[in-house]
């Protein structure tokens, strides 16, 4: 019998998680899995990843699910709180812009 090391698919760097090698943050991959979205999908998706990334990715999610949810909520937290010039400069796209938000969260 063969013994099988794994590969790591996600980092923590730069205060986020992101999928080894790239520029995808672990939150996008997870958002689509979260609309229903296929690994296929993703991957068509997402060019720079191939389909063993984007699975990689969602085994990581799902076996650390509660942290990452704690940290994806903590992100919505800080950046709802940050300013947001939008809502000064053009108040009827800050608007638009927080009902998709919000219509994405629903799915």
């Amino acid at each position: 019998m063969t013994a099988f090391a794994t590969k790591p698919y996600v980092e923590f760097k730069e205060q986020g998680y992101w999928v080894i090698g790239t520029r995808i943050s672990l939150d996008s991959i997870v958002y689509a899995f979260h609309k229903g979205l296929l690994p296929e999908s993703i991957a068509q998706s997402y060019p720079l990843l191939d389909l063993e990334q984007v699975y990689g990715a969602i085994t990581f999610y799902l076996a650390n699910r509660s942290d990452i949810d704690a940290y994806l909520i903590s992100e919505e937290q800080a950046f709802d709180a940050m300013p947001q010039p939008l809502q000064l400069d053009a108040p009827a796209l800050h608007q638009k812009l927080i009902a998709a938000k919000e219509s994405a969260r629903q799915i």
